[in-house]
């Protein structure tokens, strides 16, 4: 599945594999919501509540698009964390892994706190 994420000064696509939280996100489509930055982070809610699945992770690859259980939101990590330790992507707790930003993960650093951002099907 292919999903674009849009917000005041930009817009990227991903692509998400098939897995129990991205059919969760898939069957709520569109979202509308407001972006949080933390560090280089962007995340924000989502309607869709889930476990942790097998294989989540808190250290992952800049422009991986993964779900925060924790906090029913969406994160889109393109460098360092408050926590991270070096250049890491470091997530506040572990993540389920849905897939990967399609563009250079760095154009998030458009995002802004506090922006209106859209999830929809591409």
């Amino acid at each position: 599945m292919q999903i674009r994420i849009s917000w005041p000064a930009g817009h990227t696509t991903a692509t998400i594999d098939e897995t129990p939280t991205s059919r969760a996100l898939a069957g709520v489509l569109p979202i509308v919501s407001t972006a949080r930055t933390w560090g280089e982070e962007v995340y924000f809610d989502t309607p869709v509540s889930t476990g942790t699945e097998p294989g989540a992770r808190q250290v992952v690859e800049p422009g991986t698009v993964a779900f925060w259980p924790e906090g029913d939101a969406l994160a889109l990590p393109y460098g360092p964390t408050p926590i991270s330790r070096g250049e890491e992507c470091r997530l506040a707790s572990p993540c389920n892994v849905l897939g990967r930003l399609d563009d250079d993960p760095r154009i998030l650093a458009t995002v802004r706190d506090g922006d209106p951002i859209r999830v929809e099907a591409a």
